[in-house]
This record gives structure tokens, sequence and C-alpha cells, in this order.
């Protein structure tokens, strides 16, 4: 529903630019700052306030209103809010900006000693998907800020409460984008081996997404024997059979590198070498547990 309440948002680049237009689309007023003003304009004529400096953003709205930050990584949170720390007392401080959950709980102590409120999310969508069911948002932190700002929350997507620990929802943000990257360099992988027998990437990419798609929910498999701890249950592709030794051989032949293959290949043969060949692929999470 349209709200009159007032939020401010430091940080303006591309996410923090989605996040602030669909709060202005929800009815908040807003008020954005960027180290780079030239980002506000756009928002200025969708309706907002732009902020000359750090201390006119803070001073432009309540001092209990949500204030977003969203900057390009944990040095940055510090470098902007350092100078105005003695301006958070009250305040809510919702960290939207990427760090590491051993950074989003030294923020959050910071907070607590400058007497604000801290909130850390993590953002698992791209810009262009802020406002669709496809976008969500992990939170961890002040509980009663969360609920409190979970209408503004839902404007930006579906908002997940992970607990107190300020550091959860870093975590899971970080964990979620390395299953992302590895995927992603999985499909570079098989790309540059068709590529080098002159196959269009596009061809394999329509291949690839019908493939992947089909072959995620056996993750969730997977994690049930994760969480079991016995990778000796009948029907699993045992790590034998799992060797991948043809690929291998053959991205060699196609002349490309065998580097991130050979990662798995090693995942793989340091169980096998430690006598739980016969165990289940889902095994070479402890490979990853106890690294060599």
């Amino acid at each position: 529903m349209p709200t009159t309440q007032h939020v401010t948002f430091l940080g303006v680049g591309e996410m923090g630019s989605a996040l602030a237009l669909s709060a202005l689309t929800a009815g908040y007023r807003v008020t954005v700052w960027n180290r780079s003003s030239a980002k506000t304009a756009p928002l200025v004529e969708a309706g907002a306030h732009a902020a000359a400096t750090v201390t006119e953003a803070l001073d432009a709205a309540e001092i209990t209103a949500p204030l977003i930050v969203c900057l390009f990584d944990h040095a940055s949170v510090h470098e902007i809010l350092d100078p105005v720390a003695g301006r958070l007392a009250g305040r809510r401080l919702i960290n939207l900006t990427t760090t590491s959950p051993d950074g989003a709980r030294e923020l959050g102590r910071w907070a607590a000693e400058h007497g604000a409120e801290y909130l850390d999310g993590g953002i698992m969508a791209v810009p262009d998907m802020i406002g669709t069911e496809a976008s969500r948002v992990l939170y961890s932190g002040a509980a009663r800020l969360f609920e409190d700002h979970r209408p503004l929350f839902e404007t930006w997507g579906t908002p997940e409460y992970l607990g107190e620990d300020a550091g959860i929802a870093a975590l899971y943000d970080l964990a979620l984008l390395a299953a992302m990257y590895v995927m992603f360099a999985g499909f570079f992988h098989g790309a540059a081996m068709v590529t080098a027998q002159g196959v269009p990437a596009k061809e394999f990419a329509a291949r690839a997404v019908d493939w992947l798609r089909a072959m995620a929910p056996g993750v969730t498999g997977y994690a049930e024997i994760i969480d079991g701890g016995d990778y000796s249950v009948p029907g699993q592709q045992s790590l034998e059979f799992s060797d991948i030794t043809d690929i291998i051989d053959a991205t060699r032949a196609q002349g490309i590198s065998t580097e991130l293959v050979d990662v798995v290949q090693r995942l793989i043969h340091r169980q096998i070498d430690a006598g739980h060949g016969s165990d289940g692929f889902a095994r070479v999470i402890e490979s990853i547990r106890r690294p060599a």
C-alpha cells in the first residue's frame, strides 16, 4: 500500500537505484545520496530528493526512518558512515552492501556502539529483478527492525528473516553466490569445449539450460544425503563411476584449459584414495570440508 514513510538511501548505483525506484513506486518519500551525484538524477526525475552530503541525507528524514546503505564493500560502509557516526544514535540502519559474515557482525557491533539498530541483508537478485516475484532478499540482525519495515522490504521481493546473528544473511548470500559462480564457470568450460569445434556458444546454451534445469532438483537429494551423513545409501552414483578422466581428456584434446575440471577430479580422487570409491558422489563435500 502507498505510504508517506520516509526512506533514505546511501548509495544508488545499479542496485541501490533499483531499490530506491521500487520504494518510490510504492509511494514512499525517498531521499538519495551518492558519491557521484549524477547517478541520482534519474531518481530525482522519478520524485526522489537528492542530498548533497551524507549529513544532509540524514537530516532530511526523521531519525526513525530506515537508512538503507547499498555501497561497494565493507570498507565503503565505514568510509561513508564513520564521519557521521555521532549522528547515528536512534537510527535504523539496514545494510544491503555485500560483505562477509564477520564484516556484517562487525558492522552490527559498530552500529550498536553508536546507538543504532542494525539489520544486514543479502540481495539474491540482479537489479532488473528487484520488485518481481523472482527477487528474494535475506535479512539477519534486529528482528524488530525486520518486522517494522517488512512492507518496504516486500516492495523489493520476497523478504526472509534468518535470525539475530547479523552475519547469517551474508553467509547465505555468499554461499549461494558460490554455487552460482561455479555453475556459470561450468557452463563457460562446456562452451569452450564446443566452440573450439566451431559450435556457437548460443547453440550450446540452449542445450545447457535444459540440462541444468533437469539436474537442479538433484540438489535436494544430495542435501538429504549430506545431512544424513551416510554416503553409502544404495542408488547413488559412486565416486569411482564419477571419475571425469574422459572429460579431462576431451578438454585437453580441444586445446583448452583443464583447470576447472581438474579441481573436480582432485576432489573426487581425494575420497577414492581414502578408500571411499564405492560411496556416492555427494561424499565430495568431505574433500571440501577438509582441505588437503
